[in-house]
């Protein structure tokens, strides 16, 4: 069984992506660090691997996709509020992201999510209880 996730994404512009994801809050592992990559922390046994577009080439034989115009991945997180889905959008949005949808109410579960620097969708949910019976 797998003990630690690790999402690899690529980015164009590592600086301004470690610039962006610090302005939401995130840290990063110095020691996966260089000038091609770095890994963010995203909570115990997550993690995010930015790599320059070249450097991410090297893990694939496929062509890179340009997550401004195509959907590669969705990354889902949980955050601990309906509060706090709303400010990391809001912080998203004021380091240069965008949302990219309107917020979700389900009862049991609000979402929202924002664009990075890149394209990469991050989706957002606070789970206040369990989904209706079918």
């Amino acid at each position: 069984m797998a003990t630690n996730i690790f999402v690899n994404l690529p980015v164009r512009d590592l600086q301004q992506s470690v610039k962006f994801f610090t302005h939401l809050g995130y840290s990063f592992n110095q020691n996966y660090t260089d000038e091609s990559a770095t890994c963010m922390i995203v909570a115990e046994n997550i993690y995010v691997m930015l790599l320059t577009e070249t450097r991410f080439k090297e893990f694939t034989p496929k062509p890179v996709v340009d997550a401004r115009t195509s959907t590669e991945v969705l990354v889902c997180l949980t955050l601990e509020s309906r509060a706090a889905v709303q400010a990391m959008v809001a912080k998203a949005i004021e380091a240069g992201g965008s949302a990219y949808k309107e917020p979700q109410d389900h009862g049991f579960m609000y979402g929202h999510g924002y664009q990075d620097l890149d394209g990469h969708l991050w989706e957002l949910v606070h789970m206040s209880g369990e989904p209706p019976k079918q």
